[in-house]
């Protein structure tokens, strides 16, 4: 084999790996949320994918590294959704509103597996939502600030209130509970 064909057989395994840990995350959002934490297995993880337990357990030393990893990739995509928003200060809340409601859509899992890790005492899950929700009550508190909007950090604290009960009315299946400035006009 040449140092060629050699190197792009490593960026081929690594490709693969960086893949197959995605498919990991992506099966152990959906059984996390729908089977919660604690009675999720590794091995339904495993069998979302295709792979087996062993698989799981040689990219992620054990399910609460699963579900860390899982929870930062929600994360990531919420602070993804907002990074994008632009929009007027007259329109700058409504529009983060709008984008969360779809997000909640689109992403529905992930945002259950947000509202089940406010009851897990474990501290790398306990850690992780603090880093989680920092971030993004963070970047929403700058979008309010350049958007040069009055009291940014009472707007945000609006925000993200309104965000956890529009997720609690989500997992609970109570679509009355959201409150109903959210709703479309």
């Amino acid at each position: 084999m040449t140092k060629s064909s050699s190197s792009v057989t490593v960026r081929s395994e690594e490709t693969t790996s960086v893949n197959r840990r995605e498919q990991i995350l992506e099966a152990a959002v959906v059984v996390f949320a729908e089977h919660g934490y604690y009675r999720a297995t590794t091995a339904q993880v495993a069998e979302k994918v295709g792979i087996s337990q062993p698989y799981v357990f040689k990219v992620f030393k054990n399910k609460e590294e699963l579900f860390v990893a899982a929870l930062k990739k929600a994360f990531e995509r919420i602070v993804h959704t907002f990074e994008g928003l632009e929009a007027s200060a007259d329109r700058l809340l409504k529009e983060a509103i709008q984008a969360y409601v779809v997000l909640m859509e689109t992403h529905p899992n992930e945002i259950i597996l947000q509202v089940q890790a406010l009851g897990i005492r474990d501290e790398s899950i306990r850690q992780t939502m603090q880093e989680g929700m920092q971030r993004v009550t963070s970047l929403m508190e700058e979008k309010f600030t350049l958007a040069g909007m009055e009291h940014p950090e009472v707007l945000v604290s609006t925000f993200m209130a309104n965000g956890m009960l529009c997720n609690i009315a989500m997992t609970l299946d109570m679509p009355e509970l959201k409150p109903k400035h959210l709703e479309e006009e």
